[in-house]
């Protein structure tokens, strides 16, 4: 049996269909061109909810929900350890937060603490399946081989001073200038932005050269960088730029013709972004519940008493979550945190759990303050458009949605109810979620937002759709309706023959 074509699997973030479209049109993305004229491209590729990066990356290596994966947000509560996660939403936040222990979290805690070990990452499961697997700067890379800190200069030995221990990850980790798993001669400047496509382009072309990979995942993130700043209309410029580096390992291969006869490729989107006009400040408006700081406190310390904290406020740009920081008064500060969300300005949809008689979670209720409520649970003879089957009850104009034929039918709330499930009973969400209105974002801990430009977060299409194009890899006989970015995991073991526990697949009929 022949061995499979090598894959590169691009990630683009933040890119955008119509931005996509656009590009190509104009003749500033010929590779991307390329790719889409002898593959096929699908437009609305449908993002985690919330719709960041640090979610939708875990749900693209994993190809599961965060019910499974159990990386909730860009800001989240660790309940264990009662105190807030944060990813890094902006360098204030950081700087509330503690640098250090952002850092922390982000390169360590989120691949080896955060992310569950019950679901095997694509580099895992190529791992143990003896596959050569290779990374760029990605914020999952958890693989079965390990990586050393770099210190051979002066930038990585000042970086080591916090970035002190190996990490496991694919055969071939390139992360920022922190992990190298050889030398290449390519530098990030510790991964900041702009620099960031470069340096992933340049060690890909390295790997390609010497043939170091059978899959690569390729980062390209300053899309997203520059979205945020200059707004979606800006991506022009910036596909672009991420055209550019994936000629730049099309050429290292022998050019786009002799790389695609080698290579099968899949570019995506993690999600896209919607325009920033204003902000919701969170932290603010439920400020009487007794919002806990940043730097936190001693769980058990504010039980009682005036001015103590009881919930935990966490903002992810379009999206936010709220935790109830004492069990005892989880229910009643529910109802206090969704009546006062209702009322804020901005705010679309507010989302909880309802809980039968023996406290287990019977429905999930989201409640539009213009458009009423709906509530829902999986089992239902109501299918959406990937199959799965729902109950229904109340207003379905909370989603701006209609049944046809018993198909649940929500264009501006793609695969809403899947997505809205599998973060409620995520068990490190928190007990209300909320998604802001199309051109607000909410603030996050350090008063940072994007107005301007361009934010994603929410359950709403505008942030929620990116592109998915494939070239040279199976698709399944039954394609998805709707597809997902947690579809894309089992097209990378397939192509390989290998199942998520990286045993040998079984063939598909």
């Amino acid at each position: 049996m022949s061995s499979p074509p090598k894959l590169v699997l691009c990630v683009i973030d933040a890119m955008a269909p119509v931005m996509l479209e656009r590009a190509v049109a104009t003749g500033v993305a010929p590779m991307l061109a390329t790719l889409m004229q002898r593959g096929r491209y699908i437009p609305d590729c449908v993002a985690a909810f919330p719709s960041v990066t640090p979610v939708c990356a875990a749900s693209i290596v994993t190809g599961v929900a965060q019910d499974e994966h159990l990386i909730p947000g860009m800001n989240w509560f660790h309940r264990e350890e009662y105190r807030y996660i944060e990813y890094g939403s902006s360098f204030r936040a950081a700087q509330r937060f503690g640098i250090a222990r952002q850092l922390t979290d982000t390169v360590y805690n989120m691949n080896r603490a955060h992310l569950s070990p019950d679901t095997p990452t694509v580099f895992e499961a190529l791992d143990d399946a003896d596959v050569r697997t290779a990374g760029t700067t990605y914020l999952m890379y958890r693989g079965r081989h390990r990586h050393e800190p770099q210190r051979d200069t002066a930038l990585t030995r000042f970086a080591s001073r916090l970035m002190r221990h190996p990490v496991l990850g694919p055969r071939e980790l390139f992360y920022a200038d922190i992990f190298a798993s050889r030398p290449t001669g390519c530098r990030s400047a510790l991964g900041m932005p702009g620099v960031r496509d470069r340096h992933s382009g340049c060690v890909s072309a390295y790997m390609v050269e010497h043939d170091l990979f059978d899959f690569l995942l390729l980062s390209l993130p300053d899309n997203d960088w520059h979205s945020h700043k200059h707004g979606p209309e800006a991506q022009l410029r910036s596909i672009a730029q991420a055209d550019l580096q994936l000629a730049r390992v099309f050429n290292a291969g022998g050019g786009v013709d002799r790389f695609l006869a080698e290579h099968a490729v899949i570019v995506m989107a993690d999600h896209s972004q919607a325009s920033v006009q204003s902000t919701i400040s969170l932290q603010h408006d439920l400020a009487e519940l007794g919002v806990l700081s940043p730097r936190g406190g001693t769980k058990g310390a504010h039980d009682e008493g005036e001015g103590g904290a009881h919930i935990a406020v966490c903002p992810s740009q379009r999206g936010a979550m709220v935790y109830a920081l004492h069990e005892a008064e989880r229910d009643a500060m529910r109802a206090s945190v969704v009546t006062r969300a209702l009322g804020i300005e901005g705010v679309d949809l507010v989302a909880w759990l309802a809980y039968d008689a023996h406290d287990e979670p019977s429905e999930g209720v989201v409640w539009s303050p213009d458009r009423g409520e709906l509530r829902f649970a999986p089992g239902g003879e109501v299918r959406d458009a990937r199959g799965e089957g729902w109950n229904i009850e109340g207003e379905l104009a909370a989603l701006g949605a209609r049944i046809e034929d018993g198909l649940l039918v929500a264009p501006d709330y793609p695969d809403a109810l899947a997505r809205v499930w599998s973060a409620l009973t995520c068990p490190t969400s928190g007990e209300v979620l909320l998604s802001a209105a199309p051109g607000y974002e909410f603030l996050d801990w350090g008063g940072a937002a994007h107005v301007g430009g361009g934010s994603h977060g929410s359950l709403h299409a505008s942030d929620s759709l990116g592109a998915l194009v494939t070239c040279g890899v199976e698709l399944p006989q039954q394609e998805p309706v709707q597809w997902a970015i947690r579809d894309i995991a089992p097209l990378v073991l397939n192509h390989f023959g290998v199942a998520a526990d990286g045993t040998a697949a079984i063939a598909s009929t």
